[in-house]
C-alpha cells in the first residue's frame, strides 16, 4: 500500500488501520474541512504526525497548531478534539496500549 494513495472525503475523517501488532496500532486519518465536534479522551497513548495540511487541536484547553511535518504526543487519558483541519489533511497516528 502507499500511504498518498487515499481519496479526501467531503465530510468528517476517514480511518484506515495500517497495522496492528501487539501493544501498538498505527492508523492513517484522511480529513475533510467540515469535521464532526468530538472529544476524545483515550486509554492508550498516542503519538502523531501530520504528513499533509495543516490542523488545530485542543489539548487540555491548550490550542495547538500543527502544519506538515509536526507531531504530537497525547498521553492517555488527556481530553482532546480536532477543531479545524484544511481539506485532504492526512496524519499517521501512533497508539500505544
Amino acid at each position: 500500500m502507499n500511504i498518498y494513495d487515499y481519496i479526501s472525503p467531503q465530510s468528517g475523517e476517514t480511518f484506515t488501520t495500517l497495522l496492528e501488532y501487539k501493544n501498538i496500532k498505527i492508523n492513517r486519518i484522511v480529513s475533510s474541512d467540515n469535521l464532526d465536534d468530538t472529544e476524545y479522551m483515550q486509554e492508550e497513548d498516542e503519538w502523531l504526525v501530520l504528513l499533509e495540511g495543516e490542523a488545530t487541536l485542543l489539548l487540555d484547553d491548550e490550542e495547538k497548531k500543527l502544519t506538515k511535518g509536526d507531531t504530537l504526543f497525547i498521553p492517555s487519558k488527556t481530553l482532546h478534539r480536532v477543531l479545524s483541519t484544511q481539506s485532504g489533511t492526512v496524519w499517521l497516528t501512533v497508539h500505544i496500549f
